[in-house]
């Protein structure tokens, strides 16, 4: 099969949502933590996930375009702090279900029946339920004209975990975390170790 980009142009808004997002493979699935001025708790899950740096570590998530209220965007740029929570099996429905378009004054985490876990010195919401989670402070927003998202950039500030879950090397077992990836807007993948090399030196 070949798909050009006058068929990419031709397909209805889903499916082509579904191909575009499952095109880069499976990506992570988290839930994004924020809380707004009012104080009312937002969760979303997001895959557009990947770090920027490791000094310091940075990390950056695509946004959808603003044209309709975005929750979690406003309160990133209203407060500056949000979370990041790995998802796992146990708590993938109500994950799922954070994708709803709940009002403003509607917190998912009482919606879909998930508990906020709060750090001093950090004003956004953890999920309690989630195994691997880390907060993060504003550093920039960079906006694609292409389509009018936003790649928001984050400094890590507190990640948490269990012992267990970091190598010495300091990896960290995705799989003994259970931590889940995703691709399209529905589907989620389990994660399992193919293989590890030494670092590669010509």
């Amino acid at each position: 099969m070949i798909i050009t980009a006058a068929h990419i142009n031709a397909m209805k808004k889903l499916p082509k949502v579904q191909l575009a997002t499952s095109l880069p493979g499976a990506k992570p699935i988290c839930l994004v933590g924020t809380k707004s001025i009012a104080g009312i708790t937002n969760l979303a899950p997001f895959s557009s996930i990947t770090h920027l740096g490791s000094s310091p570590i940075l990390i950056g998530m695509v946004t959808r375009p603003d044209t309709v209220d975005r929750n979690t965007l406003k309160n990133i740029v209203d407060t500056e702090s949000w979370t990041l929570n790995h998802v796992h099996a146990e708590i993938l429905e109500q994950a799922h279900q954070c994708s709803a378009r709940y009002p403003a004054e509607i917190s998912e985490f009482s919606a879909v029946g998930m508990d906020e876990h709060f750090h001093p010195n950090i004003s956004a919401p953890f999920v309690k339920e989630s195994r691997i989670r880390y907060a993060l402070n504003l550093e920039d927003i960079v906006d694609i004209k292409t389509n009018n998202t936003k790649l928001i950039i984050g400094r890590v500030q507190l990640i948490e975990m269990p012992d267990e879950a970091l190598h010495s090397d300091g990896s960290i077992n995705l799989i003994e975390a259970a931590s889940l990836a995703s691709t399209a807007l529905d589907t989620y993948f389990s994660l399992s170790k193919v293989a590890q090399f030494s670092y590669a030196k010509p």
